[in-house]
């Protein structure tokens, strides 16, 4: 927070010397193990993809109600706008949607959000910032802006996942199974 703020020397003044040399390899593994782990799962979604492997239309958990069904990413992207969450509501992750909106909540409390937001309407700025817990506020632009970028890729993802599912059944019941179409032909 102090460095962000311009304030170098208070952020050397508070860094603990005991842990500076966890803070990198935690840091740089945790780049290679989501590259690694994107790669794994690109490849697991190629071979479903080329066996035609189905897909649960329909699921319940104790977390999630999860049925197939096509979603529209700008309605989830105007949900996660308003309050973070409600995006992932919309899409039918209650877990995501929980765990976010408990982190939100124990930001914008701690960091006094509404307090300082509403001196700064009120236009007495030197005691928004006196008010304002910068340290956790710097949490709530990464909070809102995922569950905002989750909420979109995720209901794009669902609705090609639907499409699939659906040209699938549909060649399967309704399609003859003499029928081809040659490149040029007309039907």
């Amino acid at each position: 927070m102090y460095s962000f703020n311009g304030d170098i020397a208070q952020a050397k003044a508070v860094l603990n010397e005991k842990y500076i040399y966890l803070y990198i390899p935690v840091y740089l593994f945790a780049i290679w193990d989501s590259y690694r782990t994107t790669v794994d799962l690109n490849k697991v979604h190629l071979l479903a993809k080329r066996e035609n492997a189905k897909y649960p239309n329909f699921s319940v958990s104790p977390f999630e109600i999860n049925y197939l069904d096509k979603k529209k990413p700008w309605i989830a992207l105007v949900w996660a706008m308003t309050i973070p969450s409600l995006g992932q509501l919309y899409i039918h992750r209650i877990l995501a949607a929980v765990l976010t909106l408990a982190m939100t909540v124990m930001i914008v409390i701690h960091s006094n959000m509404i307090e300082g937001m509403h001196y700064f309407l009120l236009g007495n700025f030197p005691k928004s910032r006196e008010v304002m817990g910068v340290q956790w506020f710097l949490y709530f632009p990464s909070i809102y802006f995922f569950t905002m970028y989750d909420s979109y890729i995720n209901a794009v993802e669902l609705t090609k996942l639907f499409d699939w599912e659906q040209a699938d059944y549909l060649k399967e019941n309704y399609q003859p199974q003499n029928f081809v179409l040659h490149k040029g032909e007309k039907v």
